[in-house]
């Protein structure tokens, strides 16, 4: 996802440091930080219910941060802030209340079980790799005026900062991601936050110069036979040294995680710069493969009839006004091939007030279905479409559907600026589960025995529909699935991928029976984002092929 942020960073740049040349050398530079709480970001969550029907609904760490009293019902809605909504539903046999924190635009799932309070569960936000304790770092450096698409972000591997403010020593901004609000104070060997929401404070960041350490450290993956997401890891596993080393020597920069499944086993699984099995990963537009899956699933269930459906019928009405003759053609199946034919981009629409009124005012650029551009407005259209098809919340059919049946309870759902589940990316999946999506497509739609989505959908959403013409190569494409051919030793071995920008890819090779996840932080570093590639087939390609 391309983010409205470029020339605020600018600004910062200039504000922050561009008053002293002395100044941007005194902060120049990485910053790590630490708290007085062990993880200030993993809250405590409780709904306290009275005997008057009424309710307390709290999040704390070491202090209440919020306090909500509300009508306790089946059904619960709170918004606790702007930034912050719950959404909970009681079940039947009431031991538990499912739902979502919807936290700016992400859903974090939560379960509140029954206990002598009433209900308690635990909320974490540091699932977010960048406010995990470990991890509290800054790295602040200036902007490279001739990258006039993405210069470089004054404060980096942290935060997508907006609303930048300076006041003599004190600094204020926002992170895009989470909404939270930072306020800091610089000094001359510090740089102190605040962390919060608005004038709520969850957490204080004590920031300091970091030491000089070009050690990466790797994490192997964990050797449990079986683990209680339900992978079960080879007795005879796979090595890769030489792809190792050079992930540690900086050859295949920022490479964060290479895992792989062969037969439904786990062969190999490493990770690098900080990353473990347990932090779920931005999949960008990788996740757009998600999509489809979610819609196969809806017409599996016949709440979409077919791909051939007319998209506009199914649209919010107050938006029916930018349909004419050509936009009223537009199918699903227009939709999953990026064919719409709709002339309008992700950082087009995600900087207006109103991405769906953008993408649909937008005009068409080829009559649909006749011309192949890949781009996130028909996948977020695809969203919008199965969302008012649905007699639920999306992200409820999302979770009862897919992710509960697939054992994927540690994730993040990115949303739109409606609060509806994006189908364009930034899913966070664990790569483990990232590897389940790819191993349900390898087993034709079944996991652990049990039939989760279609065999029909599955071979559709693989066929080569089409190919898509404002790629370099040209790529055949499925149903938001790519297609790329390898060549090991004359042989050529064929691969059905989910990308996503910085590195990110879900590759399946069914003549192998295997599949691979490489996750990337390669972000806005155009000659790296296909990395992954590489590493398929220099490293691993090989090795599977020859044995």
């Amino acid at each position: 996802m391309s983010k409205p942020l470029c020339t605020l960073s600018f600004l910062f740049f200039i504000t922050f440091f561009g008053y002293s040349q002395q100044n941007l050398k005194t902060y120049i530079g990485e910053w790590t930080g630490k708290t007085e709480n062990e993880n200030p970001f993993n809250f405590r969550v409780t709904v306290n219910t009275e005997k008057n029907g009424k309710g307390h609904f709290k999040v704390s760490n070491d202090h209440i941060i919020f306090d909500e009293a509300f009508r306790f019902r089946t059904q619960i809605n709170l918004s606790l802030s702007p930034k912050l909504v719950f959404t909970g539903e009681l079940s039947s046999d009431k031991t538990k209340i499912s739902g979502f924190m919807r936290l700016n635009g992400d859903f974090y799932p939560i379960v509140l079980r029954k206990d002598k309070e009433g209900y308690t569960g635990v909320w974490d936000i540091s699932k977010i790799h960048y406010l995990q304790p470990q991890a509290y770092e800054l790295e602040i450096r200036g902007v490279d005026e001739n990258e006039e698409e993405y210069p470089a972000y004054p404060i980096l591997g942290t935060l997508w900062c907006m609303k930048f403010k300076k006041q003599k020593d004190s600094i204020s901004f926002t992170d895009y991601k989470t909404g939270l609000d930072y306020k800091g104070l610089l000094k001359n060997s510090e740089i102190i936050m605040d962390i919060g929401f608005g004038d709520l404070t969850v957490a204080s960041i004590t920031y300091k110069k970091a030491e000089e350490n070009t050690e990466q450290q790797v994490i192997l993956g964990k050797k449990d036979s079986l683990k209680a997401d339900g992978w079960k890891v080879a007795s005879k596993p796979l090595s890769f040294p030489e792809l190792e080393k050079d992930v540690l020597n900086n050859t295949l920069e920022g490479t964060e995680c290479v895992i792989i499944a062969e037969k439904g086993q786990i062969t190999y699984e490493v990770y690098f710069n900080g990353f473990n099995s347990e932090i779920p990963h931005d999949m960008r537009s990788a996740a757009k493969s998600w999509g489809s899956t979610i819609i196969g699933i809806a017409i599996d269930d016949g709440i979409i009839e077919n791909v051939e459906q007319k998209v506009y019928p199914h649209l919010p009405s107050k938006y029916q006004y930018t349909k004419d003759e050509e936009k009223s053609n537009i199918r699903l199946v227009d939709l999953l091939t990026m064919r719409s034919g709709i002339n309008v981009y992700e950082s087009t629409y995600q900087e207006s007030d109103n991405w769906l009124k953008t993408v649909l005012e937008a005009p068409l650029a080829h009559a649909s279905g006749t011309t192949t551009r890949y781009k996130s407005a028909d996948p977020f259209l695809s969203g919008v479409y199965l969302n008012e098809r649905l007699g639920k919340p999306l992200s409820f059919y999302i979770q009862e559907k897919l992710f509960a049946p697939l054992g994927i309870t540690n994730y993040i759902m990115n949303a739109d600026d409606t609060g509806i589940p994006y189908f364009g990316g930034g899913l966070y999946l664990t790569p483990r589960d990232m590897l389940k999506l790819g191993q349900l497509y390898m087993n034709k739609g079944v996991w652990e025995g049990k039939r989760i989505l279609s065999e029909e959908w599955v071979n559709a959403s693989f066929e080569k529909h089409t190919r898509l013409e404002n790629v370099s190569d040209k790529n055949e494409y499925g149903y938001f699935w790519w297609h790329q051919p390898y060549e090991i030793d004359g042989k050529t071995i064929s691969s059905v991928e989910a990308r996503g920008n910085g590195g990110q890819y879900i590759f399946i090779l069914p003549e192998l029976d295997t599949v691979v996840v490489i996750t990337s932080g390669n972000y806005r570093k155009g000659q790296l984002l296909r990395q992954p590639e590489k590493i398929l087939s220099d490293y691993i390609l090989p090795k599977l092929v020859r044995g």
